[in-house]
């Protein structure tokens, strides 16, 4: 696969589609699932998917979902395993030699100097957003309007370095519409109905967990700050001071963890940890024998792991803050960001009948195929969609509103973006006034080099959906904010890293050894209410 003796890809042919990724380990999960799924469906219609990630040491395989390569990247301290790609010459390199015909970054802040790359390149580029910048931030004990100011000074950078910003849900466009960002589209993920179902419920399973006549919740996320998996614990507390007989089984691992398990031990609270659940089908028979499945997390904007409990039949109980409640709709219930609303929650869920509550959670995951969300991907890179002879994992009906979403969206041409210094078609430039993303000494330090800040790392529950007929519009697949892909022979100065108009750093990361890029005192305080309840 040497790009330099490869001809770029016609716009209505197969194309070459590099994906890059930080903060991917062997044990993550929305993220990873996210990507296996949408390269495996790129490689059946017919393009040819390349994706790098960081590792241990570098490798090179066929796949599923195409070409795999990993480049090796140093641990980030205190993330519970993640890696990130901090050699810049050598994936440059790489970069040029693969020759892609699109770039897709799955990482707003470390990997960001890959849309100057592209615009360099002339390769149309397109930044996933798995996460709100707004959300994280808040998770992580920013005040609110700190994080608001930083918030909008990170996207307007994001926005502005590439040709497309690709949100999930509509609750994650915000953001970006806040500050005027046009070029964000808008394309959920999915989730393999073949492969979650509710027959993988295991009575079996059912015993070992918990004894007869007690419920049994089930949360399935890493075990971090920004996942909240403390409110999990509180509510099991709280119900279990209600008289209700309950035990809680936690599928997940992260930095929270020796804290969550000493946490149970003092509180005696029946929890069974079970750390990084590698096997599928046992995580998804664990999602199917629950009563009711837990997603707290504030900041998610798709959650893999409720949608997944959902094809399993079973309802979920999710943070009101986050995207989810667009999400699960009427299959579960949304709630404050506390055990007592987390309890309240499981107890309306199980007023419904049993076979009712489990019957609604499939049906609600059956809008959510794989087919669906590659075609919405592949449009996002107005590539050539051709979905559904090989992912196997959509429906009919999404197919078909897939293609009718097709049908409406201007022809493929090319785009290399906006004008130096300008948001994407935003009516308005975000002005800071100096100093004014001052949280407190160190809260968002960042090293020289330009590099971007290392943020809480993507979780196992993280991200899922495609949208077929009949998905609410505010889940659905937007178009209306998106420019078709243009050449042009003005292409911005690569070198101009900032946004005209004062917008403030927020893009540098912390050199090596200084650890995560909030500090201590700063993390604490989420850390703080998720280990000690």
């Amino acid at each position: 696969m040497n790009g330099a003796c490869r001809t770029s890809g016609a716009a209505d042919g197969p194309l070459r589609i590099v994906r890059l990724a930080n903060f991917v380990a062997p044990a993550s999960g929305g993220l990873r699932t996210a990507l296996r799924e949408l390269g495996a469906g790129y490689r059946a219609a017919g393009h040819d998917p390349v994706l790098i990630v960081p590792g241990a040491r570098a490798d090179r395989r066929q796949t599923d979902q195409g070409t795999v390569i990993t480049l090796p990247g140093p641990l980030l301290p205190g993330t519970g395993g993640y890696r990130v790609l901090i050699d810049r010459r050598r994936l440059t390199r790489l970069l040029e030699r693969l020759a892609p015909d699109r770039l897709e970054v799955s990482d707003r802040t470390t990997l960001r100097w890959t849309g100057a790359w592209a615009r360099r390149a002339r390769v149309p580029a397109v930044m996933v957003s798995h996460e709100t910048a707004h959300g994280v931030l808040r998770a992580w004990g920013v005040p609110e309007a700190a994080a608001c100011r930083a918030a909008d000074a990170l996207n307007a950078r994001t926005a502005w370095a590439y040709t497309r910003v690709v949100c999930t849900t509509e609750w994650a466009e915000r953001e970006f519409v806040r500050i005027g960002a046009r070029n964000v589209v808008r394309a959920p993920l999915g989730v393999d109905l073949a492969a979650r179902h509710p027959r993988l419920a295991d009575p079996g399973l059912r015993e070992r967990y918990a004894r007869p006549g007690e419920l049994l919740l089930a949360v399935c996320s890493r075990l971090s700050v920004e996942k909240r998996p403390g409110t999990a614990l509180d509510a099991l507390d709280r119900l279990l001071a209600r008289g209700i007989a309950v035990r809680l089984v936690v599928a997940g691992d992260g930095p929270l963890r020796r804290r969550l398990e000493q946490h149970a031990r003092q509180r005696r609270l029946p929890v069974t940890f079970l750390g990084h659940v590698a096997d599928r089908g046992l995580l998804g028979a664990l999602q199917a024998t629950a009563d009711v499945c837990l997603a707290p997390g504030p900041a998610e904007t798709f959650g893999l792991a409720a949608l997944e409990a959902l094809a399993c039949g079973t309802p979920v109980v999710v943070s009101a803050s986050s995207a989810l409640p667009q999400i699960i709709g009427a299959a579960g219930a949304a709630a404050a960001d506390t055990g007592e609303a987390f309890a309240d929650g499981v107890l309306d869920v199980l007023e419904r009948p049993e076979r009712d509550r489990r019957q609604a959670a499939r049906a609600r995951a059956e809008c959510f195929g794989w087919d669906a969300a590659v075609a919405a991907f592949l449009r996002a890179h107005d590539a050539p969609v051709r979905v559904g002879a090989g992912t196997g994992t959509g429906t009919e009906a999404g197919a078909g509103a897939a293609a009718s979403v097709a049908a409406e969206e201007p022809a493929p041409s090319r785009d290399l973006g906006p004008e130096p210094g300008k948001v994407p078609g935003g009516p308005r430039e975000v002005r800071l006034a100096p100093g004014a993303l001052r949280v407190a000494p160190g809260a968002l330090r960042g090293a020289p080099g330009g590099r971007a800040p290392l943020r809480g790392a993507e979780a196992p529950g993280e991200d899922h959906a495609g949208v077929p007929a009949g998905v609410p519009a505010d889940v659905a697949v937007s178009g209306h904010a998106r420019a078709p892909f243009r050449a042009s022979d003005d292409a911005r100065p690569h070198d101009a890293e900032q946004p005209a108009g004062g917008v403030a750093a927020v893009h540098d990361a912390p050199s090596a050894g200084d650890g995560p890029a909030f500090p201590d005192a700063l993390s604490a305080t989420g850390a703080a209410r998720d280990g000690a309840g």
